[in-house]
């Protein structure tokens, strides 16, 4: 033992345990995040009200869900809707938070049919996102180029 700087007894072996413990907690802390997207699922309802920006063509009558997996970099998602002005043109996962429109970062499909399952491979540095709330899945009409109805995942 000795004394420290702050006049406080000093220990030797509390010091590189303390040293040891935080070098752990470094290394196995990105495998955690990474192991928490490991097999997660959401499931989300898809509205017209969510649509960001407003339908073209409002039909405040269409909706549906969405339901993914996400193990590794393998989505494996079904989507189902109704009521749509139109058939379904493309779905695809957007990257953005809530109230605002993002960028496409996964292609579902094109044409859809309500109903369709799939698989599709999510970029490594979208999988983060898929547990920040900041995708959302989107299914496209020719009347809603834009986007018809949406749903936030997470």
């Amino acid at each position: 033992m000795a004394f420290g700087d702050c006049g406080h007894l000093w220990h030797p072996e509390r010091a590189v345990a303390a040293a040891q413990a935080a070098v752990a907690q470094a290394l196995t802390e990105p495998a955690v995040s990474l192991a928490a997207t490991h097999g997660a699922s959401w499931s989300t309802k898809l509205t017209a009200a969510q649509e960001i920006p407003k339908q073209a063509v409002a039909d405040t009558a269409a909706g549906g869900s969405s339901t993914a997996t996400l193990t590794g970099k393998t989505l494996k998602w079904k989507l189902s809707f109704s009521k749509l002005t139109g058939p379904a043109t493309a779905a695809h996962v957007h990257l953005a938070g809530m109230g605002k429109a993002g960028n496409v970062v996964v292609p579902l499909c094109g044409p859809c049919k309500s109903g369709m399952t799939g698989t599709a491979t999510v970029p490594a540095a979208i999988v983060k996102d898929f547990t920040k709330h900041l995708l959302y899945v989107n299914v496209h009409t020719a009347k809603n180029p834009a986007g018809e109805i949406r749903g936030q995942l997470g």
